[in-house]
């Protein structure tokens, strides 16, 4: 039984949406359903009022759900009604919902909306952008060294859907244009705006950068003596910016240079952006909008930028004990930032290693994309660097991505290093390979763990969020499965099994047996934790990212940090855990 819709768009997004409201349990979709055979293939059969059911077809997953939708289509018993749109599914849904929540499903519908809208554009854009990297950058990928070469992957990342998180790809609020003239998946270049703020209004952590724009430099030369200028991301601009200033009692004092500033290209995270002429500078924005989930806004509270600082002093003491990957793990440094109290008046001033001018430079996130001119990034990095083996490049990130995550385990740290904060730094010869981190804020600590490993002296740290710290594994090992293991590694496991390029039971052994090794090295107590809770769990945390995000209240889900709630799902380590 196919459904009745022939746009591809449409149909790509609902059976991702299904998946993730499945997995979520979202009204009881997986907890209260029956599992029926039917002629075309199994079906979850979910009873509604009276004798009503809402049937959704189904095939056995094994990543992160045991169950993901077969096809774009919730069926309606009573009536036989197809239900083949974002639309008219949670409109379906929503009455299901306590009506307490049901703000949450309208606002979710709008995120599907706007998704749709955004990969409507991509597919339109795809050739043309495709086309501009080449012209730009070159033909052969292997060529695109550097951190500005980065910057092109960020692109081709940015075109890709998330692992978990369904409708990844749109932005609230933002329409078309904005889209264009500032989202990374169009590369384009844009000037800053600067806005000079009364001196002991803000806060500086660091020097700031070499060519850093005095008042004057941007036009408001009677300020020199009285303000320092930071920059504003034209999206910020207009009613965002003049409710921050109001709040901060900022408003009469603060001034917004006419003169536009620094050609920048947006990075993955949009809100982060490098000087066209200094790609080893990323300024990292505050911007008005939000993604993965209508309560993760892409503003910046000052606390984490505190905690990003932390984070590296943290990570650097470790490194200091662990001299081994003081080469092969790499740092950006983010210690420089400033704010005004306010979190859309902040800027983090991310300054990336030297050296990197030989090597490819990768966001995780980019090795599944399509590559222009034909492939997957994956494939011409694993020419280059692997002699065509991409199982190969695989088990290299593996076996170095575990290695540092244990070890980190073990001195009782977990980091919210997701695919798109990590980036592989590929050569300059083949078979080179190094891991560059960044954005540190936000990772989870065990206490006692710690102070073990590196001794009473460091405190806190320094970190703000006190939710960084525990008295157990608890919360160490949640971010370590959910990341690490199901962003970082299985996620790749299954796309690279999708794409075709290893059957699935390969690549599930390799990063079995790589975590296994990386266990077995840390030894221990932490490696029987981790033996425990990941290895042979019979069941694994996973990212509850759609209810914490977007369609419950944090009153309702609970969710003390909507990056960190969790369902639970099926452990594809487990030998058959894995389903084709």
């Amino acid at each position: 039984m196919a459904p009745e819709t022939t746009d591809t768009a449409e149909a790509e997004l609902l059976t991702r949406v299904l998946g993730a409201l499945l997995r979520e349990d979202v009204v009881g979709l997986r907890s209260r359903s029956t599992l029926v055979e039917r002629p075309d293939g199994p079906w979850l059969c979910l009873p509604v009022d009276g004798d009503d059911a809402l049937l959704l077809p189904v095939t056995e997953d094994g990543f992160q759900s045991a169950y993901a939708a077969r096809l774009p289509l919730l069926l309606r018993e009573s009536d036989g009604t197809h239900l083949t749109t974002c639309d008219t599914v949670l409109a379906e849904l929503r009455a299901l919902a306590d009506p307490v929540d049901r703000d949450g499903f309208d606002a979710f519908t709008e995120e599907c909306r706007q998704t749709l809208a955004t990969m409507r554009l991509h597919d339109a854009t795809g050739r043309d952008v495709a086309d501009g990297l080449i012209a730009l950058y070159g033909p052969d990928l292997a060529d695109w060294t550097g951190l500005r070469g980065g910057l092109a992957y960020e692109t081709l990342a940015a075109r890709l859907d998330h692992p978990v998180y369904p409708t990844a790809r749109g932005r609230s609020g933002l329409g078309e244009n904005q889209l264009r003239d500032h989202a990374p998946e169009f590369h384009p270049s844009f000037a800053l705006q600067w806005l000079a703020l009364p001196r002991e209004s803000v806060t500086v952590a660091g020097p700031l950068p070499d060519g850093w724009p005095t008042p004057s430099a941007l036009g408001l030369a009677d300020l020199d003596h009285t303000h320092v200028a930071l920059p504003v991301h034209p999206l910020t601009v207009g009613e965002p910016l003049d409710a921050a200033l109001r709040e901060t009692g900022l408003a009469d004092r603060a001034v917004l240079a006419d003169w536009a500033y620094l050609d920048v290209v947006p990075t993955l995270s949009m809100r982060t952006v490098a000087p066209v002429a200094a790609p080893s500078l990323h300024l990292k924005l505050p911007l008005a909008t939000a993604t993965l989930g209508l309560r993760n806004k892409r503003s910046i509270k000052p606390g984490t930028l505190v905690d990003g600082a932390a984070g590296q002093r943290l990570l650097q003491a470790v490194i200091d004990r662990e001299p081994r990957f003081k080469d092969t793990v790499l740092h950006a440094d983010e210690t420089v930032y400033a704010h005004a109290g306010h979190e859309l008046l902040a800027v983090l001033c991310r300054r990336y290693p030297a050296g990197l001018d030989d090597s490819v430079v990768v966001p995780l996130a980019a090795l599944l994309a399509e590559a222009p001119g034909g492939g997957l990034v994956v494939d011409h990095l694993a020419d280059r660097f692997h002699g065509g083996d991409v199982t190969a490049l695989l088990d290299a990130v593996l076996t170095l991505l575990f290695d540092w995550q244990t070890t980190l385990f073990g001195y009782g740290i977990a980091l919210e290093s997701h695919q798109q904060n990590i980036s592989l730094v590929f050569g300059p010869e083949p078979g080179d390979l190094r891991l560059l981190l960044k954005d540190n804020d936000g990772p989870r600590v065990n206490t006692a763990r710690l102070v073990a490993g590196l001794g009473e002296g460091g405190g806190t740290w320094g970190f703000d969020d006190a939710r960084t710290f525990g008295p157990d594994d608890r919360a160490v090992a949640d971010v370590f499965t959910t990341i690490t293991l199901h962003l970082c590694a299985g996620a790749y496991a299954f796309g690279l099994a999708r794409h075709g390029r290893a059957p699935l039971p390969s690549l599930l052994d390799l990063v079995r047996t790589r975590l296994t090794e990386a266990v077995d090295r840390l030894g221990g107590d932490a490696a029987a934790v981790l033996r425990r809770r990941v290895l042979h769990a019979p069941e694994l945390p996973v990212k509850a990212m759609v209810t914490a995000g977007t369609l419950l209240s944090k009153e309702r889900s609970g969710a003390a940090d909507i990056n960190k709630h969790y369902t639970t799902g099926p452990n594809y380590l487990l030998p058959g855990g894995g389903s084709a």
